[in-house]
């Protein structure tokens, strides 16, 4: 199944993450199939291609608890 989450990076106690489209199966880093967009929680800043989430939840992928938090 396909699963839009997030994917950390960034340095310690500095998390930047990543929107990102994946196979449910794969590690958070690894396996990506498409990026959708971006979230800061320090800087309080997320962008999120909405386009390529609907492309995506059109085609069958679930979105993961976290994702639908940043979304409202």
């Amino acid at each position: 199944m396909v699963t839009i989450r997030l994917s950390r990076f960034g340095r310690k106690k500095a998390p930047f993450y990543r929107v990102v489209v994946v196979d449910d199966r794969k590690k958070t880093t690894g396996g990506v199939i498409d990026y959708i967009g971006t979230w800061n929680p320090i800087k309080k800043l997320k962008t999120i291609d909405t386009e390529k989430l609907a492309e995506w939840t059109g085609k069958g992928a679930q979105i993961s608890q976290t994702v639908k938090k940043l979304l409202e």
